[in-house]
């Protein structure tokens, strides 16, 4: 489904990206890891099109994203939850997930259903809502999108144990429901528990990937170790 080869981003005159490899099939959770400042964001937001790829290609569903507007790429099917949420904070819970609603399953209720936090909250500004409860909202946002490839940015960061909870419960519904999905958190644990695919960065290029079975202490010491 997605398939990125080789790409190279820059922020101005400084180089970020060297060369990231990463495969993303229908169905699969892939983890995408590394330190912070590694690229993962920066991998991320090459994907969405947000930075401009300079070299290699991103394909996804048969089309090059490289040629794309970052609503066009929006529109072929891919949901972004971006790090640090960015809910509209002057719209309500519902009018949040609505307004970037698109015609197939995941509707209103489908989404209030996966959290019930936010049905009860539905006509209250996104300001006044908790962290989790943001990312809760940004999740449900992008589902509504109705999304074949959901990006998660720092999925569970800097939230409280509950909340991080049902959070990662979330995901593996999605799962379940065969939903792709590619993933950045820092939660070793978890993500190495829900992962089909691992892929490592280190210093703005894929340095190691594989199953999660074959992520050895070793391997996790030396590449995402402090």
């Amino acid at each position: 489904m997605l398939e990125v080869n080789q790409i190279e981003t820059f922020y101005g005159e400084s180089q970020a990206l060297f060369g990231i490899d990463l495969t993303v099939a229908a169905g699969e959770l892939v983890a995408l890891m590394g330190r912070n400042g590694m690229g993962k964001s920066t991998t991320i937001r090459s994907v969405c099109q947000l930075n401009q790829v300079s070299s290699g290609s991103v394909i996804f569903d048969g089309h090059d994203l490289t040629k794309l507007k970052p609503y066009q790429v929006a529109r072929l099917g891919i949901g972004l939850v971006p790090e640090g949420r960015r809910c509209f904070s002057n719209l309500t819970v519902q009018e949040n997930m609505i307004v970037t609603a698109s015609q197939g399953a995941w509707d209103y209720q489908k989404a209030v259903a996966l959290f019930p936090r936010l049905g009860e909250r539905s006509g209250q500004l996104a300001n006044t809502l908790s962290g989790g409860e943001q990312q809760m909202l940004a999740i449900a946002r992008a589902l509504m999108t109705n999304p074949k490839l959901l990006i998660l940015d720092e999925a569970t960061e800097g939230l409280a144990p509950l909340i991080r909870q049902e959070i990662w419960a979330a995901i593996e519904v999605l799962m379940r429901e065969g939903l792709s999905i590619l993933l950045v958190d820092k939660s070793l644990k978890e993500l190495l528990r829900v992962a089909s695919q691992c892929v490592v960065l280190e210093k703005g290029a894929t340095c190691w990937q594989g199953n999660p079975a074959d992520l050895t202490p070793e391997l996790a010491d030396r590449y995402l170790g402090v």
